[in-house]
């Protein structure tokens, strides 16, 4: 438990009570399912940018990367830069031509409804399936969201696991329940630029205190010589593999999949806006994964060696460092990281329960209104099935992250590609895309030993690619009509 806590729970309270303002003054304005799932598609280049980041990063960003830093030293940033990477390319290639696509087939508002519009799915088959995917993954991803927000709890106010993790729970429910899409975008924005704030502060004040670079590098590698090197592991002495690299800088293939930040490209006002969204959102996670980086090895010297839980070395070293409002303020960060992708996950899920399942199976002539409150209470049953997942305090947030991440990259990642930049692709193609790429992750997580020690988003977006590919090819070649708005996004 950290020190003051009196003082550091009055100001969590008081930022809990501003986000779920936020999410009041949202509800206000949410009157039909777009605005629910898109905010009506509505969003400017600053919030997208932020809300993208911040939904991405994730209580991972203040726990489980600087734990990975403090235990494993500057090789653990072989993950940054392939996230780095990642961030740019996705931005790059898929944000302008998701935008437009999406609007273009029939105002798609989420990925498998834009996959089944896209290839005129009739039977709702990819669509249902997309669904399934988003659900299973989504589970895993949230609850690593509330893992980290009961480490939080827990660590700052002494509070029993179970209780930590309720009142988590609860805090995240309360405004993406209410306010849906706009509600999640702007608090992401706050939550974003305090998440960066915080991890600029920390290591910078640490590192003067250190006796600045210098200093600070002397005294790291007097306590373990292998922390500042890239290819050895500091926690084993031992030299990084070729696999541990690939694997590492694979999480950058991730990206392409993820229905949390895809639903911030579809989102953005204007595709003109999209290369200023594009430099803010790359220059954010750079500054985020760097500082969260220098928190974990800069951690090792400031405190002492003996954390029981490296993934908490953030709020170790903050309660350290600041006075207790400061100390509040920045330990809300984490409760901001937290929040800032559980509730984007949460909205996802009940879009795809919403859209993908009610409206699209049972009820086809469900009012606008009847849907936004079937997507409110599906967001307190998957946040149910999430929490009951993360009862098990020896979970990782790094570990649940890898999982879920590679899910979605691999399942939805190769498909989207190719959807919105193959001509030739049907339904089977995508498909076949989609169940070959989750099936490969979940099948390959199971084994261990050998090729089976790669990420296993390596080998499931690999066959997805080979899957989707082959299947387009040995079956029918698309419609005119879907050829035909292909080429006129090709035009555009």
């Amino acid at each position: 438990m950290v020190e003051n806590n009196a003082t550091i729970g009055f100001t969590f309270a008081l930022y809990l009570v501003v986000m779920l303002g936020i999410g009041i003054i949202a509800y206000k304005r949410t009157t039909n399912l777009s605005d629910y799932i898109l905010g009506g598609r509505s969003l400017g280049p600053w919030t997208s940018a932020i809300s993208a980041g911040a939904s991405d990063m994730s209580g991972w960003l203040l726990l489980g990367l600087p734990g990975a830093a403090y235990v494993s030293g500057l090789s653990a940033g072989w993950i940054a830069v392939g996230l780095l990477i990642g961030t740019w390319l996705n931005w790059l290639i898929v944000a302008r031509r998701l935008r437009v696509y999406s609007f273009q087939a029939d105002d798609a508002l989420t990925l498998p409804d834009f996959f089944a519009k896209r290839f005129r799915d009739n039977s709702q088959l990819l669509r249902v399936i997309s669904a399934i995917f988003i659900l299973l993954f989504f589970m895993f991803y949230t609850s690593s969201g509330l893992v980290a927000g009961a480490k939080l709890f827990n660590t700052v106010f002494d509070f029993d696991y179970t209780l930590a993790l309720t009142i988590g729970t609860l805090a995240i429910i309360s405004y993406t329940f209410f306010g849906g899409f706009l509600a999640v975008s702007w608090t992401d924005l706050i939550q974003g630029l305090m998440m960066a704030a915080a991890l600029l502060i920390v290591p910078v004040i640490a590192l003067t205190e250190l006796g600045g670079l210098g200093g600070s590098a002397e005294q790291i590698l007097a306590e373990n010589g292998d922390m500042l090197k890239w290819f050895t592991d500091a926690s084993t002495g031992e030299a990084l593999t070729v696999m541990g690299i690939v694997s590492s800088m694979a999480w950058g293939l991730g990206y392409f999949g993820q229905p949390h930040i895809l639903a911030r490209f579809a989102a953005i006002r204007s595709e003109d806006d999209i290369p200023t969204a594009r430099r803010i959102a790359v220059s954010w996670s750079g500054l985020c994964l760097v500082c969260a980086m220098a928190v974990g090895i800069l951690g090792t010297v400031y405190m002492a060696r003996d954390l029981g839980d490296g993934e908490t070395i953030f709020m170790v070293m903050v309660n350290a460092i600041f006075h207790p409002v400061i100390a509040g303020v920045l330990l809300a960060a984490i409760l901001a990281a937290v929040m800032s992708t559980a509730d984007s996950q949460l909205l996802v899920s009940s879009s795809a329960l919403t859209d993908d399942f009610y409206k699209a199976i049972f009820r086809k002539d469900a009012t606008q209104s009847e849907l936004v409150w079937v997507g409110r209470f599906a967001v307190i049953g998957i946040a149910v099935i999430a929490y009951l997942l993360a009862l098990n305090p020896d979970s990782t947030v790094l570990g649940l992250v890898s999982y879920a991440w590679a899910g979605f990259g691999a399942a939805f990642g190769p498909a989207l590609v190719m959807a919105l930049f193959w001509r030739r692709m049907n339904t089977w193609g995508a498909l076949a895309g989609i169940v070959v790429g989750g099936i490969t992750v979940v099948a390959w997580a199971q084994i261990s030993g050998g090729i089976f020690d790669l990420y296993e988003i390596v080998p499931g977006v690999i066959f997805a690619y080979i899957a989707i590919v082959a299947v387009s090819l040995v079956t029918e070649a698309p419609k005119d009509e879907i050829t035909a708005e292909f080429d006129a996004l090709e035009k555009a």
